[in-house]
């Protein structure tokens, strides 16, 4: 085994370098989505123009956000043998993907008292008012 990790030294020093980074750009874009988030996007969803004038533009974005999200999902299950972060990025495939019960479970994440208050303290930061959950 040590033979093996000696001889493999750089790739094993470049996948953790990806790694390092990977989690520094995955904290940065959560960061980024929820300051962008709107105040009242956990308060009950209301149809967007965009599905009502395309409706074949709205299934193939839908299709392809779906698809996207498995991908991820994918890479995460990966991750958790491979070097990663894998618990996050299955979080992360499973946020953009739709299937029952995904907003009972985003609600019930960001209702934890230390996930809100840190979301609203990060919305606060940028001049964001605080996330509507009622």
């Amino acid at each position: 085994m040590v033979q093996w990790l000696n001889a493999h030294a750089g790739w094993l020093a470049a996948l953790g370098t990806a790694s390092v980074l990977l989690l520094v750009l995955g904290g940065l874009a959560a960061g980024i989505i929820l300051v962008r988030l709107p105040a009242d996007y956990f308060q009950p969803p209301h149809t967007s123009r965009t599905r009502q004038r395309y409706p074949v533009l709205a299934a193939l974005a839908l299709v392809a956000k779906n698809a996207f999200g498995a991908v991820i999902v994918l890479a995460g299950v990966a991750m958790l043998v491979l070097p990663g972060q894998g618990v996050l990025t299955i979080l992360a495939g499973l946020m953009l993907m739709n299937f029952p019960g995904k907003r009972r479970l985003e609600l019930a994440l960001v209702r934890l008292a230390p996930v809100q208050r840190s979301v609203n303290w990060l919305r606060a930061r940028w001049g964001r008012p605080p996330l509507d959950l009622e």
